[in-house]
């Protein structure tokens, strides 16, 4: 696992040790940043169910302002701060060891605002769903914002949630990834 692109490209990221934590897949990874990348520039990421930071590392790597990752597991957490430093990111990085309804409450009382939301939970739907309703709830997408669900193919979602619409699939395999924005 690596950063494809920018301040620290190439730089290889610390991995799980077990196969509780599944990352994103550099072709998966290098396709998806294609797509977002005019969201980079000076923005501000949400990395939901962080896993390793990769994603948010490279949304730094490639000229983010600022990256909050999130997780539930401390194993996850130790791996996501180990991959901050070693990319040198602290100083725009907050790491929160919450389950995700608790961060997505914090943020909200926070005030904090997203350009873009990376959400990649471990492969169970009812998760996903509830996690796109509490981010709608608490408001924390800025206006012309995305959110990034990566999940199973065979995981079908709604076309609304709330004022969040899905604008596109795009499916790599038995992995899909689904983009929400606001209304």
């Amino acid at each position: 696992m690596r950063v494809i692109s920018g301040k620290v490209r190439g730089l290889k990221l610390n991995t799980p040790k077990n196969e509780d934590v599944r990352p994103t897949t550099d072709r998966v990874k290098e396709s998806l940043f294609n797509m977002i990348n005019p969201y980079m520039m000076e923005s501000n990421i949400l990395d939901l169910f962080a896993g390793t930071g990769s994603l948010g590392i490279e949304c730094l790597s490639r000229g983010a302002s600022k990256c909050t990752f999130v997780d539930v597991s401390r194993e996850s957490i130790a791996l996501v701060k180990s991959n901050i430093k070693k990319a040198r990111f602290e100083n725009e990085s907050e790491v929160l060891n919450l389950d995700f309804k608790d961060a997505i409450s914090k943020l909200k009382i926070k005030n904090n605002k997203f350009d873009v939301i990376f959400m990649d939970p471990p492969y169970y739907k009812d998760m996903f769903i509830d996690a796109l309703e509490k981010i709608d709830n608490a408001n924390i997408l800025k206006e012309d914002g995305i959110i990034i669900v990566e999940h199973d193919t065979k995981d079908k979602f709604p076309e609304e949630i709330g004022s969040l619409e899905k604008s596109r699939d795009k499916k790599y395999g038995n992995t899909t990834l689904t983009f929400y924005k606001l209304k």
